[in-house]
């Protein structure tokens, strides 16, 4: 195990009803004045938005909106929402929704005291130092970022998805998870949620590091419980008990206490993101697709690590006479799970086109220090097209 530091401030209040307590986390941690931001409608629908502003209107803390935030985030809400920051007077930002929510509520906190683009935070001309505290309340279980310290933003400029450099300035004041206010989920938002944080799970998984049995037995647990309850949430969108098991699955997975003292990947995420960048498809679905090729592609690097995964994830029979038989047996239960919950496991599904392999990876490039990526395998501009090419 390598060595490492490990701090997550963020309180968490979990359990139904526990969003009626928000008015009271904001001013127990420092809040007079609030930026509440969130997505579309749905919000509304399913009661959230209405118990989080009686809530803050209760503890008397006046507050501005900032609503219409998409999936895969984009810098126009971010600059929007710091000029609503300084305009109005905010000192604390409460996202309420999903990981594009937050993510941008964190871009905005950390943008809102700087004087030049935030987007100089994402090219490294700039370090996070300093942010406005920002507060969570959850409504979809995915992304994991009301417990991370990260942010992902799509700059529209040049349609950059870049994520921030990791950072604890950022972790969230508090997190209100209620898995009720996930009930009223579609099932395909409800999949790539699942989708996603298991990836979180894997990008930490799959290792280099030597004698790291503690962690990978806590990711193995928490890959076990998305396995089994991404199906019965899938299926019965009330099952307090799934939806519960998701929601904690979630923050447990990109929180990092999974992957402490060991080398992590992420080659997958960044693969990915060119995919949502150029398609704008959910970052779970295209995790369904770009995974699964991952790890065909890598697997000979480390058959026993794959065929690990297969016995202890997906209870394969251990093929001692041949490992890799078994490794790749686990990839494929792993896109049949996809299948069953109407993940998408091929370009096509998500109407990407195998002619723009190469315009993904050239647009890869663009980024400072773009290639290569990944630590269980490095991963170069020919890696990432072959990996791409995998899941046509």
């Amino acid at each position: 195990m390598n060595n490492f530091t490990f701090y997550s401030p963020t309180l968490f209040a979990f359990g139904d009803g526990e969003e009626k307590n928000t008015g009271a986390l904001v001013r127990r941690f420092g809040g007079t004045k609030v930026l509440l931001v969130y997505g579309s409608g749905s919000v509304k629908r399913n009661g959230a938005y209405d118990a989080v502003t009686a809530s803050l209107a209760k503890a008397g803390i006046p507050w501005t909106e900032l609503s219409g935030i998409q999936a895969n985030p984009r810098s126009g809400k971010v600059y929007e929402g710091i000029e609503l920051v300084r305009r109005e007077g905010c000192d604390f930002l409460l996202a309420l929704g999903g990981g594009s929510v937050i993510d941008t509520a964190k871009a905005i906190g950390f943008g809102a005291g700087y004087d030049g683009d935030f987007w100089d935070f994402y090219t490294g001309k700039v370090k996070i130092e300093t942010t406005l505290p920002v507060g969570v309340v959850l409504t979809i279980a995915a992304a994991g970022s009301e417990g991370s310290s990260s942010a992902v933003i799509t700059q529209e400029k040049g349609n950059l998805k870049w994520g921030c450099p990791k950072t604890d300035v950022i972790r969230p004041k508090f997190a209100v998870l209620d898995p009720r206010l996930t009930c009223s989920l579609p099932a395909y938002q409800t999949a790539s949620g699942a989708v996603d944080m298991l990836a979180h799970i894997c990008e930490r998984y799959f290792s280099n590091t030597p004698d790291v049995a503690l962690t990978d037995r806590l990711c193995e647990a928490l890959l076990k419980t998305i396995v089994d309850a991404a199906p019965k949430a899938v299926a019965a969108p009330d099952d307090y008990a799934a939806r519960a098991d998701l929601m904690w699955a979630g923050m447990l997975a990109h929180n990092n206490s999974c992957g402490v003292g060991r080398d992590q990947d992420w080659a997958s995420h960044q693969i990915e993101h060119e995919l949502s960048a150029f398609y704008d498809c959910a970052h779970g679905a295209g995790l369904a697709v770009v995974m699964p090729a991952w790890m065909e592609y890598v697997l000979p690097h480390d058959p026993m690590r794959f065929a690990r995964f297969a016995v202890n994830v997906f209870g394969c029979e251990m093929d001692y006479a041949c490992p890799e038989r078994t490794a790749r047996e686990g990839v494929a239960r792993l896109r049949a799970f996809f299948r069953t919950l109407g993940m998408p496991t091929t370009l096509a599904e998500i109407g990407a086109k195998e002619e723009d392999i190469p315009a993904m990876a050239a647009h890869r490039a663009e980024k400072p220090g773009g290639f290569p990526f990944g630590g269980f395998v490095r991963i170069g501009p020919e890696e990432m097209q072959a990996i791409l090419h995998l899941a046509v």
